[in-house]
């Protein structure tokens, strides 16, 4: 009998998984250079459910997904100290034949 895992399994919608468009020098670089595009996603989404996120959103075919968790960075604010919050980047590399236009 399997072990339930410890991330809850919950349904989400592809609008959902995709939160926005990582749009910076060097993602657009990588976009024009490798083909590849870089969103801010779901942290509890993982590497299948971000493809098919990104095929049903954007009517591509997605070749590698590779992600990241980026841990938040201590900030201050007057005399207070606060923690940014942590979110997860994914990397999705597309098939040579689609592209991805943001503007």
């Amino acid at each position: 009998m399997a072990q339930p895992s410890n991330k809850a399994e919950c349904a989400l919608e592809p609008y959902q998984i995709v939160l926005r468009p990582l749009v910076t020098e060097k993602g657009l670089h990588k976009a024009e250079r490798c083909n590849a595009y870089a969103f801010e996603v779901n942290p509890l989404a993982d590497k299948r459910a971000i493809r098919e996120a990104i095929e049903h959103l954007f009517e591509v075919k997605v070749v590698r997904v590779n992600t990241q968790t980026r841990r938040g960075k201590p900030r201050r604010n007057r005399l207070r100290w606060g923690v940014t919050k942590t979110w997860k980047k994914a990397i999705v590399t597309l098939d040579p034949e689609h592209r991805i236009n943001f503007f």
